[in-house]
């Protein structure tokens, strides 16, 4: 028998506490609409498997292992079936140790124990399920971040109507993936996934972005239903409209990095996901579930370390942004952004190591299957490892059990952008990724 339940908790983090997404100093100043975590529990004749879905931009990989044993001592559920993943919100409560604030320490525990209770809810809602699944289209929302110039270069946001701009380089995956979970006497269950920075809202007021909107649209527009929405391969892609026409430019304004934000746009980006998944609600193809596996992989790649003489200019510029001169940084917007995380990075590895160890996690329910990804995978990974004619549907995910940076695909090294020169991981990351995300695929058969 085939079985599903969900849970829902706030997580919102109080007023002062730090904001996590830029390379600068935010602190909470108010609530435009709360932050979340979103457990989905299966069962199939036993076996059972979480997919937990947290508001936070980034979390130390290390907090989420021990989450997930916690869970197997506590609930009985294996480590390698718990699936949590981040919606990666911008404008979202800071989880990560390495920022010092004394409210970090609190805001961790709070987070964890909800994490724990939702959990534990999802699997005591657990009711006998049917599933179906299909693919709807969220066009003209999400688009390439990546820039050819004229000068020859590449940028990462480069401003919207820049007249240096060539062309994107990339394209871009509007599909919005949907898993519809009809259980008897209990709400519908629908799962969402699509892959977009949410870092459209901006700003000091902690927000839920478009991923929180859209649970909630979803659940407006079809009454009796929960929702959750787990991101996906969304690395080199964003909200940024570089040409807008008409009136695309409604509800946002210029902020400080060049690129154009506003809670009304998220709301848009919701409103059209929700038509994504209302386009094929009704019609989803009903398969039967007799088959739940999960599977991890570790794997090792290699890191992007710096050579000898680039560490004077990085350090220089470390330490003009700790000292909070940005200005005597030769550089502005994005660029200023790009520079600040390449020298980090140089630093953090500058005596090494020469490798890391990645983990993926894949997740089988009957014919659609998961792949998560412990950091920001580029939109070429998501369809490297789902351009497969063995799975009904293949939903990958950012940010899964675990946040280890960027992982650009092999061109984007030798082109530039924020994403390559920030990234810790040496070229060919990605390519590794999609050959280990299959072989994954091959375990979950």
């Amino acid at each position: 028998m085939f079985s599903a339940g969900y849970a829902r908790f706030d997580i919102t983090p109080v007023l002062g506490h730090p904001i996590d997404g830029y390379y600068k100093e935010r602190y909470a100043e108010g609530v435009l609409d709360p932050l979340e975590v979103c457990a989905l529990a299966f069962d199939c004749d036993g076996e059972k498997a979480l997919i937990i879905s947290l508001d936070v931009c980034g979390n130390d990989t290390e907090l989420m292992t021990e989450w997930r044993k916690a869970m197997e001592e506590k609930l009985g559920i294996a480590a390698d079936a718990v699936y949590i993943t981040l919606t990666h919100t911008h404008t979202s409560g800071a989880l990560r140790i390495r920022n010092d604030h004394p409210g970090i320490p609190v805001y961790r525990s709070f987070v964890g124990a909800r994490v724990m209770e939702a959990a534990a809810a999802a699997l005591e809602d657990l009711r006998p399920a049917r599933m179906g699944w299909g693919i709807g289209k969220a066009p003209n929302i999400s688009f390439i971040r990546r820039f050819r110039m004229k000068d020859g270069s590449v940028q990462t946001n480069p401003g919207v109507n820049n007249p240096d701009i060539v062309a994107p380089i990339g394209e871009i995956d509007d599909n919005v993936y949907v898993m519809r979970l009809d259980r008897e006497g209990a709400d519908t269950l629908i799962l969402v996934n699509f892959a977009d920075h949410p870092d459209v809202v901006g700003g000091s007021r902690i927000s839920a972005d478009w991923p929180g909107m859209t649970r909630r649209q979803l659940e407006l527009s079809l009454p009796g239903t929960r929702a959750i929405v787990v991101n996906g391969a969304q690395g080199d892609v964003n909200h940024v409209n570089v040409h807008p026409t008409g009136g695309y430019g409604n509800d946002l304004v210029h902020d400080f990095d060049d690129v154009d934000r506003g809670y009304g746009h998220a709301r848009f980006m919701a409103r059209v996901i929700t038509g994504g998944v209302l386009q094929i609600y009704d019609k989803v193809l009903y398969r039967q579930v007799d088959r739940l596996t999960y599977a991890s992989r570790a794997i090792t790649v290699p890191s992007n370390m710096p050579s000898p003489e680039d560490m004077p200019r990085a350090c220089e510029y470390e330490r003009l942004h700790r000292a909070g001169k940005d200005s005597e940084i030769p550089f502005r917007g994005m660029m200023l952004t790009t520079v600040v995380a390449e020298a980090e990075r140089m630093i953090s590895l500058e005596h090494g190591p020469e490798s890391f160890e990645l983990v993926l996690s894949g997740l089988r329910i009957g014919p659609v299957a998961f792949i998560g990804i412990p950091g920001e995978p580029f939109n070429g990974v998501g369809k490297g490892i789902r351009d497969t004619e063995d799975w009904d549907m293949v939903i990958t995910t950012c940010l899964t059990n675990g946040e280890e940076g960027y992982f650009p695909m092999k061109d984007a090294y030798e082109e530039g952008g924020y994403e390559a020169r920030s990234s810790i991981f040496k070229a060919g990351v990605a390519e590794i990724l999609i050959d280990e995300g299959k072989a994954l695929l091959d375990e979950l058969k």
